[in-house]
């Protein structure tokens, strides 16, 4: 089978199986999701889930997690990985938003980025969810089921998976790709013991191929 022909196999079965793919972090305004996407760096969106609706309570607004201490959002998040680094790019993020931004999240990757603890991914993220661009955020997931299904080839870093992925992935698909293998790769395709006997995409998959392979050895 082609590359081609996987991502054409693959997309169409998640167009028909998942069409509504989405985040699973709980957000009602992009400063929400911001907040969420840097919390949830190394660290489960079940996790963020549950200090996140005491956090958005107490700092409501980037004007006010900008003028708090990053010990006073600290007291909200240490049951996340690397709370202290995570409370100050909080504060940080949300005073540079109120004061460069004039609180409004902006929608360009680049302009993102300069926000702290706001890289690549996070920035594609919230490009992709909240203004629909055809960005694609690479995560843990994303780079190791897609190179497990064969889309990429010898990538070594998020980067280069994100390119070479959506040079094969229609436009108005990119966004919404994030999802399918975030999703596939959080419940069948995990890192270690991979549900490949339960895996619907496993006549286009790279690695049940060759898993197939050797079982026959």
């Amino acid at each position: 089978m082609t590359k081609k022909d996987r991502f054409e196999k693959i997309i169409a079965y998640f167009s028909e199986h998942q069409p509504m793919a989405e985040t699973e972090l709980h957000y009602k305004n992009p400063f929400q999701l911001l907040t969420a996407v840097i919390l949830s760096a190394q660290c489960t969106d079940k996790r963020v889930n549950m200090v996140t609706p005491a956090l958005f309570k107490a700092f409501p607004t980037p004007e006010i997690m900008g003028a708090a201490s990053s010990d006073e959002v600290l007291k909200y998040i240490k049951s996340i990985s690397y709370p202290s680094s995570k409370s100050q790019y909080l504060v940080g993020m949300a005073k540079m938003l109120t004061d460069d931004f004039n609180g409004v999240i902006p929608s360009d990757t680049d302009d993102l980025q300069k926000l702290p603890g706001v890289g690549r991914k996070t920035a594609n993220v919230i490009a992709s969810v909240v203004f629909k661009k055809p960005v694609l955020a690479v995560d843990t997931h994303v780079f190791r089921v897609a190179a497990r299904l064969g889309l990429t080839t010898d990538s070594t870093t998020p980067l280069e998976t994100e390119k070479q992925l959506v040079k094969h992935i229609p436009k108005e698909k990119i966004a919404i790709f994030h999802h399918w293998i975030i999703l596939h790769g959080r419940y069948i395709c995990t890192a270690r013991s991979p549900k490949c006997y339960d895996c619907p995409l496993q006549k286009f998959c790279k690695y049940f191929e060759n898993l197939q392979r050797k079982v026959k050895k």
